[in-house]
């Protein structure tokens, strides 16, 4: 592979090979910013020291003007793209016409949405909320409804199965379900009916089902956890022990859905139909916060008016974005793009031959690299990254992970892959 001269970088503009991450007495504007966010912004992030100011495409650009190539594609919310013209198109549109409404009144948006969602992803009925923290809520919601409803799960006693090292939201609910101590540290009391057990072990899901046991919320690949894939049939198997005991099957595809993994959605590479399906991130087009529950009338039509809502879920802003968004999967075949670059990159990147490499990992454009931490920190490698003008980020300091938006193209790919291979040789050996 052909590596390009480390003090070469792409720009839009002037030349110049400083990183970003510096601050001098001619980058004002990027020094001001960054204090002004440090001083006025809650401190719950940690972000890489670059500010950006400008989208397309695959690309984004600094406030000096240098280019860098999107790895991270906002947790998989911009798989079409930065600002695709026929999302911007259709959110002008819709913004001139009707913003929002809330769902105390019909709309002539939301229903077409729905029906392309449905239709679409395979399922009767669809939820509309905003965050997929928001979906996963509604989610845990519905099954506990059915669970006393269709089961017969005795009054506040319904349970809810899932794994180790998930990531489903950041609400009280959703981290009183995660293992991770910072996520948890300092916000408790949390509610009772959530049970953890390993990921991608089959027998633990077994021991752990009861007669109270209304659903068991997966995700298909743990991409928070660092890209971790189960083994072949572990999905199938679950569904499997679901139906037999009568308990719900839900995939959490907030990340791995909508084409990131080189299917529609993750759980079909084991050949599963989910329960429910909850979808965000990709749904918004890079622009908006739109998120779904998705499952048939069985599950669904537990729920009466006022029984859960949102002012925003299903707002004509969002239903049309959504619905251009999923034209736009189908039309510019964004998933079977993932499938093939998807498994070239990974090839490419299991070529790399670096002592710091524990081992590379993933499906589609969902793809990490674990490294070794008495080498380096992911986050470090993050920003060596970043120097040579491709963005991503570390998880648990450990895994860089690589999300692209989905209509990369092949030369957009070799670029950052020549750049990724460059950062390993600058580590030296």
């Amino acid at each position: 592979m052909s590596i390009p001269n480390a003090a070469t970088s792409e720009h839009s503009g002037k030349p110049s090979n400083k990183s970003s991450a510096q601050s001098s007495n001619d980058e004002p504007s990027l020094s001001a910013n960054i204090q002004l966010e440090n001083q006025y912004c809650a401190n719950n992030y940690s972000p890489l020291p670059v500010v950006l100011s400008r989208g397309e495409g695959v690309y984004v650009w600094d406030e000096n003007d240098k280019r860098y190539l999107d790895m991270m594609s906002a947790y998989s919310a911009v798989s079409h793209g930065h600002c695709n013209p026929r999302l911007v198109k259709v959110l002008q549109e819709q913004a001139q016409s009707l913003g929002v409404v809330s769902r105390a009144f019909y709309s002539n948006v939301l229903g077409e949405f729905l029906e392309k969602a449905c239709s679409m992803i395979g399922y009767q009925k669809a939820l509309p909320m905003n965050t997929g923290s928001e979906a996963v809520e509604t989610a845990l919601k519905v099954a506990r409804k059915w669970a006393y409803q269709k089961k017969g799960v005795a009054d506040n006693k319904a349970e809810i199965i899932i794994c180790e090292n998930n990531f489903h939201g950041r609400t009280i609910a959703i981290v009183g379900m995660s293992s991770e101590a910072q996520y948890r540290d300092g916000f408790g009391p949390f509610p009772d009916g959530l049970k953890i057990i390993p990921y991608a072990d089959v027998s633990a899901l077994e021991s752990a089902i009861t007669e109270n046991t209304a659903a068991f919320l997966v995700e298909p690949i743990q991409g928070e956890g660092g890209i971790l894939i189960p083994p072949k049939g572990y999905l199938a198997e679950c569904a499997r022990l679901c139906k037999k005991h009568n308990v719900l099957l839900i995939c959490d595809e907030v990340q791995t859905g909508l084409g990131r993994t080189g299917k529609l959605l993750a759980s079909e590479h084991d050949g599963v139909k989910p329960d429910g399906v909850i979808l965000g991130k990709a749904l918004g087009g890079g622009l908006l916060p739109v998120s779904l529950f998705l499952a048939d009338d069985e599950v669904m039509n537990v729920l009466t008016p006022g029984d859960h809502g949102s002012t925003f879920g299903g707002y004509p802003l969002a239903a049309r974005v959504g619905l251009e968004a999923l034209r736009i999967i189908e039309e510019d075949q964004l998933t079977e793009n993932s499938a093939k670059l998807g498994g070239y990159f990974l090839e490419q990147l299991k070529a790399i031959n670096h002592p710091c490499i524990k081992t590379v990992r993933g499906q589609g454009l969902f793809i990490g690299i674990e490294l070794d931490p008495a080498v380096i920190s992911a986050r470090k490698f993050c920003e060596m990254l970043m120097d040579e003008g491709v963005l991503s980020k570390d998880t648990h300091h450990i895994v860089a992970r690589f999300a692209p938006p989905l209509m990369i193209n092949k030369e957009q790919l070799d670029w950052a892959i020549a750049k990724i291979a460059l950062t390993f040789e600058r580590l030296g050996e």
